[in-house]
């Protein structure tokens, strides 16, 4: 299996944990920041914020220069710890609105514009320029951190994720059928596979992870274990 190992800085880890909608990666990532004590930065929520932005000021969302004119000066912020984690978008929070499923399909597409991802991993380099920080998104072991310390690509079956998406869905009240659900992944997965600037795909160098058959605490612990084999090829 192909991994990434890299020698040790003084600092902590960064580990980048990428992988398609509805494979576990928030939860996932959250867990594994917990346990390690590391710093989660949430870096899709900050698409989010962005096509929410969009959505209040009636910008269209293939209008790429308003798009960008918004990202450019929008301010986003992550703070809290990983049980009380806040998104504020100029000093608004916006945790809960951001996971409303037309905010998703707007953060899919304002994503897909090469300035806003520019200026946002910008903003995300910085957030984890410092180390011991678990990311999860699309881009982070291929754009973000290509040098990340354990790169991982948390994947599951079209099956399993559309379902977890539809339960999802159903406690934050999205009233979307199973079959909707599976053509909105559908659609989402397509969009960022082949979007030209920093297509979603699994890092030459990056632990590939299928969370299909597994549960949340079994994920976790095989990415702690990963972490504790790196720490221990670098003492």
């Amino acid at each position: 299996m192909e991994h990434c190992l890299v020698t040790m800085r003084t600092r902590g880890l960064i580990i980048a944990i990428d992988g398609p909608s509805g494979a576990g990666k928030s939860t996932v990532a959250k867990k594994v920041a917990k346990q390690l004590g590391y710093l989660y930065i949430d870096t899709g929520a900050m698409y989010r914020a962005v096509g929410l932005k969009a959505l209040r000021s009636n910008v269209a969302l293939d209008d790429s220069q308003q798009i960008i004119a918004l990202a450019r000066t929008a301010r986003i912020d992550l703070k809290g710890s990983v049980e009380h984690y806040q998104v504020f978008l100029d000093d608004e929070e916006i945790t809960r609105d951001i996971r409303d499923e037309a905010v998703s399909q707007a953060a899919s597409k304002v994503s897909a514009i090469s300035e806003v991802r520019k200026i946002l991993v910008e903003a995300q380099q910085k957030m984890g320029a410092s180390g011991s920080v678990v990311l999860e998104g699309r881009d982070i072991g291929t754009k973000v951190f290509p040098d990340a310390d354990l790169k991982i690509f948390l994947d599951a079956s079209e099956e399993t994720r559309a379902e977890r998406r539809f339960l999802e869905n159903q406690q934050r009240g999205v009233h979307l059928s199973l079959g909707e659900t599976i053509a909105d992944m559908k659609e989402r997965d397509q969009r960022d596979s082949r979007r030209a600037d920093s297509p979603l795909v699994r890092a030459n160098d990056a632990f590939h992870l299928d969370s299909s058959d597994k549960s949340i605490e079994e994920v976790v612990q095989v990415i702690l274990r990963w972490v504790g084999e790196i720490r221990e090829r670098n003492r």
